[in-house]
């Protein structure tokens, strides 16, 4: 039996400059952090022919191109994997659709379980890329391509997307002392609201390419906001990060109608008025987890917590995509 584990991420900086619309002609950059919830892929060879894929359902299918699930089909495609008699299933730390980018996480899960399944060697860069590949390439996703380089890398990681679709990683340089202080003042809440991140994207990818001005301008000024939270880590203000959240957040919301809602915005500033000094909803938007940097953890975790939300805590995960058994 072979076990993978891939972490998911929550996004320090620069969100939003990962998709090809805008790196392409302009150039992305952003910081990640890999945190200790995961997407586990098991997968063992049975004594039948079939291929078996369990997931939210389960399918059993004698030929590849039979399977309705667009990612395993892709993977087993692309690693081109003796598939017959396999049996792989899926398991998550945290519900899909919830901005922490599960799918790409299942996707560089998947492809370092199939390698591993051929003695194939991955590594992290090789590993994002085909996972890239699977998702934007071959599948037209309107995504970026910051949660599968964050999944297979893991720890707190700056990434520059190049206009040639090359993708350069490096670890935040940050002190230890900060980026201790920064896991502990950061704190994760479940709004309980789902959505697909893809309707919000796609909006955001089309008015890329279409050179909408205000939404250039506005990607601009986010990148330029991940360069300075980024230089903020490196001084260990965390003061002025937590602000820059907050500055991130209010130009986010303006990408789209449906990046937040009432009910968000309440909690929001609910937040704001009891501890937090910024913080803004993970991934596309439209629901999914609130993250926040307090000043005052213990009463900013009481207020949400009252106001019904569920805290997730979280520790950064530095290991990234993982074998844990072979």
């Amino acid at each position: 039996m072979i076990i993978v584990r891939s972490p998911l991420r929550i996004t320090l900086g620069g969100g939003g400059t990962d998709l090809p619309s805008y790196y392409r002609r302009h150039g992305g950059m952003l910081i990640s952090a890999a945190i200790d919830k995961y997407i586990y892929i098991t997968l063992f060879r049975g004594f039948h022919d079939d291929l078996i894929v369990k997931y939210s359902k389960m399918e059993r299918v004698q030929s590849v191109a039979d399977l309705e699930h667009p990612i395993v089909r892709e993977a087993i495609v692309l690693t081109d994997v003796d598939w017959r008699g396999l049996e792989i299933s899926s398991l998550a730390d945290i519900p899909a659709g919830t901005g922490l980018g599960s799918s790409s996480t299942f996707t560089t899960a998947l492809l370092r379980a199939l390698h591993t399944q051929k003695r194939s060697l991955v590594l992290p860069q090789q590993l994002a890329e085909q996972a890239c590949q699977i998702e934007i390439e071959r599948l037209g996703e309107p995504i970026g391509k910051q949660d599968q380089y964050i999944s297979a890398f893991g720890g707190v990681t700056c990434f520059r997307f190049n206009q040639d679709d090359t993708v350069e990683a490096w670890p935040a340089p940050v002190s230890q002392e900060t980026r201790d202080n920064l896991e502990d003042n950061l704190l994760l809440f479940y709004t309980g609201i789902s959505r697909m991140a893809s309707s919000i994207l796609k909006e955001q990818n089309e008015r890329t390419k279409n050179e909408d001005g205000e939404m250039l301008n506005n990607l601009h000024f986010v990148k330029d906001l991940g360069q300075r939270s980024l230089k903020a880590l490196e001084a260990g203000d965390l003061e002025s990060f937590g602000a820059l959240m907050d500055e991130h957040w209010r130009h986010k919301k303006r990408r789209s109608e449906t990046m937040s809602n009432p009910q968000v915005d309440a909690w929001y500033d609910l937040a704001k008025a009891n501890g937090a000094t910024g913080g803004k909803l993970i991934g596309a938007g439209g629901g999914g987890f609130l993250l926040f940097h307090a000043n005052d953890k213990p009463r900013l975790r009481h207020t949400l917590i009252g106001a019904g939300l569920r805290e997730v805590r979280f520790r950064f995960d530095f290991e990234g995509t993982k074998v844990l058994i072979q």
